[in-house]
């Protein structure tokens, strides 16, 4: 018999471990809890590494007691011990690091905008923590044959919510291509958390200049400070300059 293995993770521990008590009941299912984003982690990298790899997670949407909101993921490297990775960064870096797992989040309440984002980071599924066992079983089967499971009365809501954020994402990408290769040099640079001064140094121009490109950055944009052009060009995909590297390209050469 194929065997499905499962991991709970939730900081209730009553919940936690009576949900994988009834599901370890299954004759399929093999069942595990953690209490915490890092300690959920350590489980996965242990499996991996003895080759016991879980097939489905199983994700508290208020992991950590700090809903996410509409602020993105934080990586999983930044977790601290006290296990303050919250449900949807941990499906995400999850979702990076062993996309072969599948990820079902598990809500107390239906939340249309909250489950578009966990779709976004990469989760296969939105529970209801009520919902019965045999559902969630299904829910489990479903995502391991490639499914997503969605409550009926929530996919008008995500769908609404998804097509907003593309949309809106379209948009950021269309104002960051405006920008001249030079001023998308700069604005990863913003996204690096890099100063003025750390830039100029960078890219070996003057701080005025650099000033100027700055301001030419945002005045492209759209947006008034350097947090609001942060975000989005994060929105728009663009990441930040590689700090670990020592080369430069400059004017089309390697300085």
């Amino acid at each position: 018999m194929v065997r499905i293995r499962v991991l709970v993770v939730d900081d209730h521990r009553i919940f936690a471990e009576s949900l994988a008590a009834a599901l370890a009941a299954e004759p399929d299912v093999e069942v595990a809890a953690a209490g915490s984003g890092p300690a959920a982690l350590r489980c996965l990298e242990r499996a991996l590494a003895e080759g016991r790899r879980y097939d489905v997670l199983l994700v508290d949407a208020d992991l950590g007691g700090k809903p996410t909101g509409g602020r993105p993921p934080v990586p999983v490297r930044e977790a601290d011990e006290e296990g303050l990775v919250d449900g949807l960064s941990l499906v995400a870096g999850v979702r990076a690091a062993q996309p072969a797992v599948r990820t079902v989040v598990l809500a107390e309440k239906d939340d249309p905008r909250r489950a578009a984002l966990a779709l976004g980071a990469g989760a296969c599924g939105w529970v209801a923590k009520d919902c019965s066992l045999s559902r969630l079983l299904a829910v489990i089967r479903g995502v391991l044959r490639g499914e997503t499971h969605l409550p009926p009365a929530l996919l008008t809501g995500v769908l609404k919510e998804l097509t907003a954020a593309r949309r809106h994402r379209t948009e950021s990408e269309r104002l960051v291509e405006s920008l001249t290769p030079r001023e998308r040099e700069v604005l990863r640079c913003m996204v690096a958390g890099l100063g003025r001064k750390a830039v100029a140094e960078r890219l070996y121009l003057s701080p005025h200049t650099v000033r100027t490109h700055m301001q030419n950055v945002l005045g492209k944009l759209g947006v008034h400070s350097t947090l609001a052009a942060v975000a989005l060009a994060r929105r728009a995909g663009v990441g930040p300059v590689d700090l670990a590297g020592d080369v430069v390209e400059r004017g089309g050469q390697l300085a």
